[in-house]
């Protein structure tokens, strides 16, 4: 199993893909550490031989003792995020900053939290990993009414090449997931707050060249892939899985 003997902690795992992944890597012989906000979310996963316990990313002193619970990591998946929906006008400073904190301050955080004993495991084991949840939607490509959220993820693929070049002479990796449009309780939840969602869905399909949505199925094998000692020579990138919209 590709992950065996891995310790790897995922931020917003209870639904989507952080719940997604955290089965994936379970199932690759990980032992994952699973967090959300909401901790009703998380049911179910013990089952599986999840660790789970509620963390609001928002939090610096939670993360510190999220940090501390889970103890040294191989691989770190901060999933947590929000989007925002509208163009710079409809933009308050309230929205900004809340979209800022949950999407890039809170990867900062809880990443400053976790590297130093990371940063140890990879001098014993050779290698330790990253990964951040950034989006197509990007300094990749912008999107109608996703300014903020695309300046958002923007920044955090620029945090993870910082990560990535200050630390790749010590065997830490950090690499950020570029998904297209993932067919998630958080889009699902989108779609149905549109004022016309039987267009809103047909509009987030069109938008895809191979004419459907993403499944979770369809992204979880590249966060194995970059959690993985098979990706020990990738580092610095923003991993594009997006059905061809970039193309």
């Amino acid at each position: 199993m590709r992950l065996e003997g891995k310790r790897i902690m995922i931020t917003a795992a209870g639904q989507g893909m952080g719940r997604a992944s955290a089965l994936a890597c379970t199932a690759e012989g990980a032992r994952v550490f699973a967090t959300d906000l909401d901790a009703a979310l998380l049911e179910g996963l013990a089952e599986h031989g999840i660790e789970t316990v509620q963390l609001d990313v928002t939090d610096p002193q939670a993360i510190l003792e999220a940090a501390e619970w889970a103890g040294p990591l191989d691989g770190l998946f901060n999933v947590a995020g929000m989007v925002h929906h509208g163009t710079i006008l409809e933009l308050s400073d309230d929205d900004w900053a809340r979209s800022m904190t949950l999407n890039v301050t809170s990867m900062v955080r809880l990443t400053r939290a976790c590297l130093p004993a990371m940063l140890e495991r990879a001098a014993e084991t050779g290698t330790a990993s990253i990964l951040n949840m950034a989006s197509m939607a990007s300094s990749v490509k912008g999107f109608v009414n996703r300014t903020a959220y695309g300046a958002t993820k923007a920044a955090v693929i620029g945090l993870t090449k910082g990560i990535a070049a200050d630390f790749v002479t010590r065997g830490l990796r950090c690499n950020a997931l570029c998904p297209g449009t993932v067919d998630t309780p958080s889009l699902r939840g989108r779609i149905a707050a549109a004022s016309d969602p039987v267009q809103a869905e047909k509009d987030f399909i069109a938008r895809q060249p191979m004419g459907r949505l993403a499944t979770v199925e369809d992204i979880t094998p590249m966060v194995v892939y970059l959690l993985s000692d098979e990706s020990r020579f990738v580092t610095g990138q923003a991993m594009l899985v997006d059905g061809g919209v970039t193309i």
